[in-house]
């Protein structure tokens, strides 16, 4: 049996949602949320693009990233960033990072969220 590549095991790379918020401050930070669309129109952090888990490797190439600046994946709770940012590693954006405990910590902390209809 062969698993798929975005199961969530080991550890990457974190921001917490304190230092993520100063990032968005200073700008320059990109940003990719890989819950579902559901989750996503629900309540993301401004700016980020959704792109769901199971589609990223398909997808990145088409993103536009720029591998010089920060890149921050997005979850809901750092399970399905981990294998976002192994990838995003592993495709040259040395710079990439999970938000530490995803949307759950970002909410907790009492950071901006956006919805979308």
């Amino acid at each position: 049996m062969t698993w798929p590549w975005w199961l969530p095991f080991g550890r990457v790379p974190e921001v917490s949602a304190d230092e993520l918020n100063d990032m968005l401050r200073d700008g320059g930070v990109q940003l990719i949320d890989v819950r579902t669309p559901v989750e996503f129109s629900a309540g993301h952090v401004a700016g980020a693009r959704n792109v769901p888990i199971d589609k990223l490797k398909q997808a990145l190439g088409s993103l536009e990233l720029d591998p010089n600046r920060p890149v921050v994946a997005i979850c809901a709770s750092a399970h399905r960033s981990v294998p976002a940012v192994r990838l995003l590693r592993a495709a040259g954006y040395t710079n990439a990072m999970q938000l530490k405990g995803g949307m759950l910590s970002w909410i907790a902390a009492r950071q901006p969220i956006t919805r979308t209809e």
